[in-house]
C-alpha cells in the first residue's frame, strides 16, 4: 500500500523536519503535513521523474519553510544574553517557543543503520547543533542539512529547491561559515553508564559534592523556559548549595533525547520536567532541564508515579 511506502520514511522525515525547526513538536506536526499531502497527491507522483524519498523531502521542505515565515528563531539559554549570578533571581519565563525543544532519539534516528552514520546523525540532533542551525536562514539551512547531515548531492538538492547547483555550492558555503562562527561543541562519544549512575545516585540523594564531581570545569546549566543560566562547576555549586536541598527525593527515569542522556523529573510523584545532559570526556559539560512536565508525554513517559515500595 502507497500508506505503508509512506511510513518508511517517517523517521529521517521528523529528524529533517526536527533540525529545520528545532521542536520535536513542531517536526512531528510538520512530518504529518507532509504526509497528509504526499497521499492527497498520490496521482501526481510520477516515480519516472523523482523517486519517493526525494518528492517527500520537497514535500517537508515547502512544510517547513511554510512554518518558519511567521516564528521567532528558537536558541538555548546561552544565546540569549549573559549568564547569572549563582544566586540570582530566575526572572519571569519566556514563551517555550524562545528554546530550542527536545525530541526523543526513537522519533529521529534510525537504530538499525551503519553504527558509523548513527554516530552523525546523534551529533546532528544535539541541542548545540540545532541551535547553531537556526542562525541560518530557512533555505540555507535546508541547504546544509540536506548536503551535509543526508549527504544529497549539488544537482539532488538543486532540484528539491529548484535552483542551480552552482547555487546550493554558494549558500552551502554560506552556511558552513556561519556553522563555524557559532562554535558549537564537537560530539561527545560513548557515555559511560558508570556516569550517568553516579549521576542518578548524587541527584536523588541531593548530594551536591557528588554531583559537582561530575562536572567540567566550564560546564553550564539552564532551565527553560528561564533565560537564566549558570556558567562554570563553582557558580553551579553556589546555586546547588543556596537552593537547601529543593531537589532532594525527586526521582529520575532513564530517556534519551537529542542523543543525549536524558531523565524524566518526578517531585512528589508528579511530573516536573525533563533533564538532558551533555556529556564531553567522560564528565557533564551542561544541564538542561525543560520544567515542562508536559513534554513527558513526548518521550512515552508517565506523568504520575506510583510512590517507592517500603521495605
Amino acid at each position: 500500500m502507497f500508506e505503508d511506502r509512506l511510513e518508511v520514511h517517517r523517521v529521517e522525515l521528523t529528524g529533517y523536519c526536527y533540525r529545520m525547526l528545532a521542536c520535536g513538536a513542531e517536526a512531528e506536526d510538520a512530518v504529518q503535513e507532509t504526509l497528509f499531502r504526499a497521499w492527497k497527491n498520490a496521482d501526481r507522483f510520477d516515480e519516472g521523474k523523482a523517486c519517493l524519498r526525494t518528492w517527500l523531502h520537497r514535500i517537508a521542505t515547502n512544510v517547513c519553510l511554510d512554518m518558519t515565515r511567521s516564528v521567532q528563531r528558537r536558541a538555548l539559554a546561552m544565546d540569549l544574553g549573559p549568564s547569572s549570578p549563582a544566586g540570582g533571581f530566575l526572572g519571569a519565563p519566556l514563551s517555550a517557543a524562545a528554546f530550542v525543544q527536545p525530541v526523543p532519539d526513537r522519533r529521529v534516528l534510525s537504530i538499525d543503520g551503519d553504527p558509523a552514520e548513527l554516530a552523525v546523525q546523534r551529533e546532528t540532533i544535539r541541542l548545540a547543533f540545532v541551535a547553531a542551525l537556526q542562525h541560518l536562514p530557512p533555505r540555507q539551512r535546508a541547504v546544509l542539512i540536506l548536503r551535509e547531515v543526508l549527504c544529497w548531492s549539488a544537482e539532488e538538492v538543486a532540484g528539491l529547491l529548484e535552483t542551480s547547483p552552482a547555487a546550493v555550492n554558494s549558500a552551502l558555503q554560506r552556511a558552513r561559515a556561519t556553522m563555524s562562527a557559532r562554535h558549537w561543541p564537537g560530539g561527545t562519544g560513548e557515555v559511560e553508564e558508570d556516569l550517568l549512575g553516579r549521576y542518578v545516585q548524587a541527584f536523588t540523594a541531593y548530594d551536591v559534592d557528588g554531583l559537582v564531581a561530575l562536572l567540567h570545569e566550564d560546564a553550564t546549566m539552564s532551565m527553560p523556559p528561564f533565560a537564566w543560566w549558570l556558567d562554570g562547576r563553582e557558580a553551579i555549586r553556589a546555586a546547588l548549595l543556596g537552593a537547601a536541598g529543593m531537589c532532594a527525593d525527586d526521582r529520575l527515569v532513564r530517556t534519551a533525547a537529542n542523543g543525549s542522556p536524558a531523565f524524566g523529573q518526578y517531585r512528589d510523584g508528579q511530573a516536573l520536567g525533563l533533564v538532558m545532559l551533555d556529556v564531553r570526556d567522560g564528565l557533564i559539560a551542561g544541564t538542561t532541564t525543560y520544567l515542562e512536565p508536559s513534554l513527558l508525554a513526548l518521550f512515552g513517559l508517565p506523568m504520575n508515579l506510583e510512590p517507592p515500595r517500603r521495605m
